[in-house]
């Protein structure tokens, strides 16, 4: 019987030391104002403890279907109209067709003057569009609708997004009905998909508070999750349902168009 003899363990010298902290340093410092959802239970399994915003994040709709589109789309409304709460501060969105409600972004916070629109004639206009917008550092915040987004691409606006410390909201779209857009790669710091759920019974007629299926399928330093929520509110603010203050999003939807 033969016995390996153990490797000798090389330990970092000062100088290494002092380079591995500068560094961790500077990506600390690389990084933007947090804002968090003032959710306990998205803001504690967050790595930041919110979003970064200096940073890129993708969201796209559970499913193609018109429901999820719409939440995913107040969804991104709802965090760009947090992010531009502060007087003076807009949000530029970037798309192809616009085809957008706006009572429907104001009701989920985000306000017809608090938003500049720039149409592209495709999505490589549209990127290019949105690059321009967060290299500029003037915006609140940055929204981009595309359906053919390449990780070159990802990696760009991520870029941009640090630079001029504006946060990014690529709201990716369907191409194929079988397939997620998050299946894609990506260099997004978080990738969130969210779909629609029934709203709240009421004791009259009429429709409750929506409420949205949100899950966290990736993040840069910690776990996914999943979670269900009370739709945006005029501030673009979440809530948890008081009956399901922390039940996971239905897994048939998630398993049906998993990444």
């Amino acid at each position: 019987m033969t016995f390996a003899l153990p490797l000798p363990v090389s330990r970092p010298s000062a100088e290494e030391l002092a380079a591995l902290r500068d560094a961790v340093a500077r990506v600390r410092t690389e990084r933007g104002p947090i804002l968090p959802f003032e959710i306990a239970a998205m803001d504690d399994r967050l790595s930041d403890h919110g979003l970064d915003g200096a940073g890129m994040h993708e969201i796209a709709g559970a499913s193609p279907s018109w429901g999820d589109d719409a939440a995913a789309t107040l969804f991104a409304a709802g965090i760009a109209a947090r992010f531009a709460a502060a007087p003076g501060l807009n949000v530029l969105w970037t798309l192809t067709r616009f085809d957008l409600y706006a009572p429907g972004l104001e009701q989920a916070g985000l306000a017809p003057d608090k938003i500049f629109y720039a149409q592209g004639r495709d999505d490589r206009d549209v990127l290019a569009l949105a690059e321009d917008g967060l290299r500029d550092g003037a915006l609140a915040c940055v929204v981009a609708e595309a359906k053919s987004v390449d990780q070159a691409s990802t990696r760009r606006l991520q870029l941009a997004a640090s630079e001029g410390r504006t946060p990014m909201l690529l709201y990716r779209r369907f191409r194929r009905q079988d397939r997620c857009p998050l299946a894609e790669p990506s260099l997004a710091m978080t990738r969130w998909r969210i779909g629609s759920a029934p709203s709240a019974p009421l004791g009259l007629p009429g429709v409750g508070r929506g409420r949205w299926a949100v899950e966290l399928v990736r993040q840069r330093g910690g776990p996914p999750f999943s979670l269900e929520v009370e739709a945006c509110d005029d501030q673009g603010r979440l809530a948890l349902p008081a009956a399901i203050a922390d039940r996971a999003a239905a897994p048939d939807r998630a398993a049906r168009y998993a990444a």
